[in-house]
């Protein structure tokens, strides 16, 4: 599983030119459910991403997370996140679940991220073609991957 976590101002998922769901200060997530990826690996993303430590405290320093800064989370599926480009210009997406898969998987994350974080969480649209519009604050945006099976 792999998601990138982007400290935001505010951040937003539109459709059709219509507003779909936004929030103000948090974290705006683009998430990928690889074709591996086990309830292991969510349990995993959905405790790591609340308690990074990346929003700023009283002195200035990032030390504090999502949670502890009264933020909020929205996350958006992305199976773009999965593509093989190391051949050619036309990027293969073979890693990426199916989508039935990684629909249920994505939702599954989404409720335990809830659960974690007690943080409101929004979502995109999964499947839609989505505007996401974002002020990256800082800008701070980390990388994560679940952790390597055997």
């Amino acid at each position: 599983m792999k998601a990138v976590a982007q400290r935001v101002s505010r951040a937003s998922v539109s459709i059709g030119g219509s507003l779909y769901s936004e929030i103000g200060s948090g974290l705006l997530l683009l998430v990928g459910i690889g074709r591996r990826d086990t309830g292991d690996d969510l349990s995993w993303m959905s405790r790591k991403i609340p308690n990074l430590r990346i929003f700023e405290d009283d002195a200035g320093k990032m030390n504090l997370s999502v949670k502890e800064a009264g933020g909020s989370i929205l996350a958006v599926s992305q199976f773009t996140l999965y593509a093989d480009a190391s051949r050619g210009n036309r990027p293969g997406f073979s890693e990426a679940a199916p989508p039935d898969e990684a629909r249920a998987m994505f939702d599954r994350f989404v409720e335990q991220l809830r659960c974690e974080s007690g943080c409101p969480v929004e979502t995109g649209s999964f499947g839609a073609d989505m505007q996401v519009d974002l002020l990256n604050d800082g800008p701070v945006t980390i990388i994560l991957e679940s952790p390597t099976k055997p």
